[in-house]
Formats: structure tokens, C-alpha cells, sequence
């Protein structure tokens, strides 16, 4: 786990700078940066929206009596789009405005809750209750 996080905090800012440069290259320094700023305005705005949307959902659930789990997913997806966005550079913002399309979003939820309980099921994922009552 530790190599991955590793891997992922020293090649993805590489592979962002390699792309901002290629992209400033081909279209100009001016324009590189514009791109960069106009997707991160734009997708924060977007990340906004469906988040308070996803937050609407939350409470209509809470007060019909049922757990918003999906939601919640949903919401929790949206946050990390959120930051994707925010980190500049190309890739991080190609991956955040994919995270905020509803249907690829979905797709995405999907697969990850196919994995949670495909682990789950075996016993690699152990979960322990503990009481609150105190003695």
C-alpha cells in the first residue's frame, strides 16, 4: 500500500507536468494555463451542484426512513472529483470531470460495490462491532 501511494504522489505529478508542457508546446503557455483554470472553475462549479443535489437526496432519504447508502457513495465520489479538480493539471481534471458524469459515476459505484462484497463474502474485509454500553 505504501509503494502504491508511493507511485502515486511522485509519477502523477510527473505525468502532469509532462502534459502541461507537451499542451503549452502545442497551444501556447497563455493558453495551457486557461485550459487548466477554465476546467477547474467549471468543474468546481459542476462539483458544487451535484454536490448539493447528492445532499438533497441525502435528507429526502434521512426523513422517509431509509439509510442513504448509495447517496452517500455518490456524495463521496463527488468530494474526490471535487479534488481531482482542483489539483491542477490535465489528468487530475480529465479524471475528476469523469467522476461527475452521473452515468460513468454510476458505472464506477457499481464496479467498487462488486469488489467490496466480493471481498467481503471470503472474509478479506472483517468489520467488528463494538458496544457502547459501558460497565
Amino acid at each position: 500500500m505504501l509503494w502504491r501511494l508511493f507511485l502515486l504522489f511522485t509519477i502523477t505529478p510527473l505525468v502532469e507536468l509532462y502534459l502541461l508542457i507537451r499542451l503549452g508546446t502545442y497551444l501556447g503557455v497563455l493558453d495551457a494555463i486557461a485550459i487548466v483554470i477554465t476546467t477547474g472553475i467549471v468543474g468546481g462549479l459542476l462539483a458544487r451542484n451535484q454536490g448539493l443535489a447528492v445532499l438533497n437526496q441525502i435528507r429526502l432519504e434521512l426523513n422517509e426512513g431509509r439509510i442513504p447508502a448509495e447517496s452517500l457513495f455518490d456524495g463521496v465520489l463527488i468530494l474526490v472529483a471535487g479534488i481531482l479538480l482542483i489539483t491542477p493539471g490535465l489528468l487530475t481534471d480529465g479524471l475528476g470531470l469523469f467522476l461527475l458524469v452521473p452515468w460513468t459515476r454510476q458505472a464506477l459505484k457499481f464496479r467498487i460495490m462488486q469488489r467490496v462484497e466480493e471481498r467481503v463474502v471470503p472474509g478479506e474485509i472483517q468489520i467488528e462491532a463494538k458496544s457502547l454500553d459501558r460497565e
